[in-house]
């Protein structure tokens, strides 16, 4: 069963991104006027790409033979039976033997892990000799990442049996083509203005 791990606020914040996008860039065919409209557009392309590599192309799927992680530009696929540890610092690392990944999407920030520790703080201080409460107290300290890096953790012992493929790193075309377009926009803008 695949399952999709990413930071729900940039995905929504993506989408409405392209959205917008797409009512202005229909605008400015409509009305726009050269060369502002170039230039409008232009910035309007390469904010779009940018924002599609930084906010909907970074996930970690977890598939039944391993887990790939999507970060911008490159796709790293590492099979269950491969994957050593799963931690948690700045971002999600997947150690491999001696390969390392390190995840773009979901990454904990500052302030989510210090509100994390409060809230584990808060519990563990109301928590009594109840084993419910001592579990709540320990997941009120996890951030989401920290959720996803159990998750991880779990399915590959859980599906070590089903492991596929080998560790392998690739490039995006589609990133490289996205990056490839926002510059040649913004090389045809200059020449042309």
């Amino acid at each position: 069963m695949k399952q999709v791990f990413r930071s729900k606020l940039a995905w929504v914040f993506g989408w409405a991104w392209i959205v917008f996008a797409a009512w202005n860039a229909w605008d400015l065919i409509s009305r726009g006027s050269m060369p502002s409209a170039l230039i409008a557009g232009a910035v309007l392309g390469v904010i779009t790409v940018l924002v599609g590599l930084l906010a909907l192309r970074p996930a970690i799927i977890s598939e039944e033979g391993g887990v790939r992680v999507r970060n911008p530009f490159r796709t790293a696929y590492v099979p269950w039976s491969s994957v050593d540890q799963v931690r948690v610092s700045n971002a999600i690392v997947i150690v491999a033997g001696d390969t390392t990944i390190r995840c773009w999407s979901p990454q904990p920030s500052a302030r989510e892990r210090a509100k994390a520790t409060r809230r584990a703080n808060k519990a563990q201080a109301q928590a009594q000799a109840s084993d419910q409460r001592q579990h709540d107290a320990a997941a009120a300290g996890r951030t989401h990442a920290d959720w996803v890096a159990q998750q991880l953790s779990e399915m590959a012992v859980l599906r070590k049996r089903n492991a596929s493929g080998a560790i392998s790193m690739s490039w995006s075309p589609v990133a490289i083509a996205g990056l490839a377009v926002a510059v040649a926009l913004v090389v045809v803008t200059i020449a042309l203005t």
